[in-house]
């Protein structure tokens, strides 16, 4: 397993890994330390709003910040993600207001950003299914020639986000093959928490997951996901290798899912506490800060200042959420294609005229 920060704060060499590391300045591990803070943070007010009836669902993030702000800080810009449903730090990463993950698990917006504009595909429920949407991609990627011609601002990469219970799918198997055989411009993000929903990833396999894709001709390799120095870097090789159109390959980041699957699940009745508190001491916020407190000029004012900045973020979560105006009801017909579609505002204008018909049924009442 590939590291380069320890759960106490010390940094340790990785080999090939060095290189990408190096690249970091002691104000992109700060801007790390800040990400990973926030986004807990919102993390924190989604699970808190959720208990007291404002949101449906909220599925927690807790623990997993640095695989997905590693990989995050990592990709470019052209590069394109399809996430999960735990992809907070993704999210944050590519610019989704967390106001608007918030009116999604409130059920009051069809996922609310621009998937082509953010580069950033909606919240996939159906396990799995998102690798093959992102395999399918990154075969357009290669068919438009937008990779391996050493252009550093045009290649593009498809991220395909999933966690440990998914590599049991269906889907996996055949976006891995289709991607091995075709050596397609994707990178298999696996997120592996331990847990799926109550299952644990040795009774779904023997192997590591992250020789799942060898068999694909998908080359693996396994990070410490707690480590953001760790993920930045091997993600970094990861995505120029496959940009740059050696094909595709599968990073596994080994973590630990510290709260629930979701809401609605309560992980005391199948997973034992001591393990969980084995954890806490590899927490990846508070590793960081220990390096940049003992090997960098960082002082405590920076601390206070982040500390503050999530305090606002918190609020400013808080106040849209609960001020959230509904939508008007004929936007879930104006996203389903690019351009109008006969059948679509057929359907739209049925829609309207049946919620119409109820208005004049209380007006006849009256």
């Amino acid at each position: 397993m590939i590291q380069m920060l320890t759960p106490e704060g010390e940094r340790v060499s990785s080999g090939e890994y060095d290189a990408f590391a190096a690249e970091l300045t002691d104000e992109d591990l700060r801007g790390f330390y800040k990400d990973m803070v926030l986004v807990r943070r919102v993390d924190a007010e989604g699970n808190a709003l959720q208990r007291q009836g404002q949101l449906g669902l909220w599925a927690p993030l807790l623990g997993q910040e640095a695989a997905q702000i590693g990989m995050g800080r990592a990709s470019r810009p052209q590069d394109f993600v399809f996430p999960t449903y735990r992809e907070h730090g993704l999210a944050w990463c590519r610019g989704v207001p967390p106001e608007t993950l918030l009116g999604m698990f409130r059920g009051q917006n069809h996922s609310g950003w621009d998937p082509q504009a953010l580069r950033f595909h909606t919240y996939t429920i159906v396990i799995g299914s998102q690798t093959l949407h992102a395999t399918g991609y990154a075969m357009g990627i290669q068919m438009d020639g937008d990779v391996g011609t050493g252009d550093l601002e045009r290649d593009a990469v498809s991220i395909a986000c999933f966690g440990d219970g998914a590599t049991s799918q269906g889907d996996v198997s055949e976006a891995l093959t289709f991607a091995g055989a075709f050596n397609a411009p994707v990178l298999f993000f696996c997120q592996n928490n331990q847990w799926a929903i109550s299952e644990p990833t040795s009774v779904q396999t023997p192997a590591p997951l992250y020789t799942r894709g060898q068999g694909f001709g998908v080359p693996g390799v396994r990070v410490d996901g707690n480590d953001p120095i760790a993920m930045y870097a091997v993600s970094r090789a990861s995505l120029d290798s496959v940009r740059a159109g050696h094909g595709p390959m599968l990073i596994e980041a080994y973590t630990y899912r510290m709260g629930a699957h979701t809401t609605a699940d309560d992980p005391t009745k199948y997973r034992d506490d001591a393990v969980t508190e084995e954890w806490k001491a590899k927490d990846p916020i508070k590793r960081l800060r220990i390096y940049l407190e003992n090997e960098t000029d960082t002082g405590e004012d920076f601390f206070t200042s982040v500390d503050e900045e999530a305090d606002a973020l918190a609020a400013r979560i808080r106040e849209a959420c609960v001020s959230m105006v509904e939508p008007d009801v004929s936007e879930i017909f104006d996203n389903v294609f690019e351009d109008p579609h006969p059948l679509i505002e057929e359907e739209k204008a049925a829609y309207l005229d049946y919620l119409d018909s109820f208005a004049d049924t209380a007006e006849g009442a009256r």
